[in-house]
C-alpha cells in the first residue's frame, strides 16, 4: 500500500474537520456537556448510515466494542485537557505524540514497519506539531499537559484498534457507522446524568446547530481516516492526520484570539516538510 495524492487530500480535509470540532469544544462554556452533546448527535447521525451500509461482519465487533470502551477514556482526557489549558497547547501535545506511538507499535500490531523516509516524515510531523504546542506556558499548566499526554496514549491505542477493525471488516463505512452509533452513548449519558436533565436538555437545544456541525465533522473526519488506513500504512495516515494541528492553530488564532508566534510558524514549516517526506516514503 502506498500514499497517493488523492488519499493525502482526503486526509487533510478530514484533519480540517477534526480541528474544527475541537475548536467548538474549546470555545464552549461547558466543555464536558458540549462534548457529550456533539457525540450523542453523531451517534444519532450514524444510525441511518448503519441502515444503508449494513452491519460489519462478526469478526469486526470485538474491535468496535474495544474502541467504544477506549473512547470513553478519550473524552474524559479531552475534556480535562481543554478545561485546564489552551487549544494551542493541549491539542498539539495530544496529536503530536500519538503518531510516534503508532509508528513504534506498527510492526507488532499491524505488521507494517515504516520505511526510513516514512520515519523522517512521522518524526517531522510529530516534531512540528509539538513545536506548535510546547512552550514555557506548558510548565504553568501541568494538569493540562498531563491530560494531553495521557490522551496521546489513548489516541494511539484506538487508532491501532480501529485500523485493525476496519481492515478486518473490509468496509470502512460499515465499521465507522457502527462505531459511531455506539460510542457516543456511554460518555454522553454519564455527563448528562451528572449535570441533570433539567440543565442538559435546554443546553442541548441551545447548542443543537453547533452540535450538528461538530457531529458531522467528527463522523466524516474519522471515517476518512479509517478509509485511508485501508489504502496506506497506518503510521503514515496517523501522522498525516495530525496536520489538523495546523488548522487548530489557525482556528485558535482566529476564533479564540490565541497568539500565532514565530515558533508556531517554524512548527508549521516542519510539519509541511514532514508531509512531503510521508508522501515520498
Amino acid at each position: 500500500m502506498g500514499l497517493t495524492w488523492p488519499v493525502v487530500a482526503a486526509v487533510l480535509f478530514g484533519a480540517l474537520l477534526h480541528a474544527g470540532w475541537n475548536a467548538v469544544v474549546k470555545a464552549s462554556s461547558d466543555k464536558a456537556l458540549d462534548t457529550a452533546v456533539i457525540h450523542l448527535t453523531a451517534s444519532l447521525l450514524a444510525l441511518p448510515l448503519v441502515a444503508v451500509a449494513g452491519l460489519p461482519p462478526p469478526a469486526a465487533w470485538p474491535y468496535i466494542l474495544a474502541s467504544v470502551a477506549i473512547h470513553i477514556g478519550y473524552y474524559v482526557a479531552l475534556v480535562g485537557a481543554y478545561k485546564h489549558g489552551d487549544l494551542g497547547l493541549t491539542y498539539p501535545l495530544m496529536r503530536g505524540t500519538a503518531p510516534l506511538l503508532v509508528a513504534l507499535s506498527a510492526a507488532a500490531t499491524v505488521g507494517e514497519a515504516p520505511s526510513p523516509i516514512a520515519w523522517v516524515g512521522v518524526l517531522g510531523v510529530s516534531c512540528g506539531v509539538l513545536a506548535l504546542g510546547l512552550s514555557r506556558h506548558a510548565l504553568d499548566s501541568p494538569r493540562a499537559v498531563g491530560f494531553a499526554l495521557a490522551n496521546a496514549v489513548v489516541i494511539a491505542l484506538y487508532t491501532v484498534v480501529d485500523a485493525l477493525g476496519t481492515r478486518t471488516s473490509g468496509n470502512a463505512l460499515q465499521y465507522v457507522a457502527a462505531l459511531f452509533a455506539l460510542e457516543g452513548w456511554p460518555f454522553g449519558l454519564l455527563v448528562i446524568a451528572r449535570r441533570g436533565w433539567r440543565h442538559a436538555l435546554p443546553y442541548a437545544r441551545q447548542r443543537a446547530p453547533v452540535a450538528l456541525l461538530g457531529a458531522g465533522a467528527s463522523l466524516v473526519s474519522y471515517g476518512i481516516a479509517l478509509w485511508a488506513m485501508t489504502r496506506a500504512p497506518v503510521a503514515t495516515i496517523a501522522a498525516l492526520r495530525e496536520t489538523s494541528v495546523l488548522f487548530a492553530a489557525l482556528l485558535g488564532t482566529w476564533l479564540l484570539k490565541e497568539a500565532f508566534t514565530p515558533r508556531r510558524a517554524l512548527g508549521t514549516a516542519v510539519i509541511v516538510a514532514g508531509v512531503m517526506a510521508l508522501r515520498l516514503g
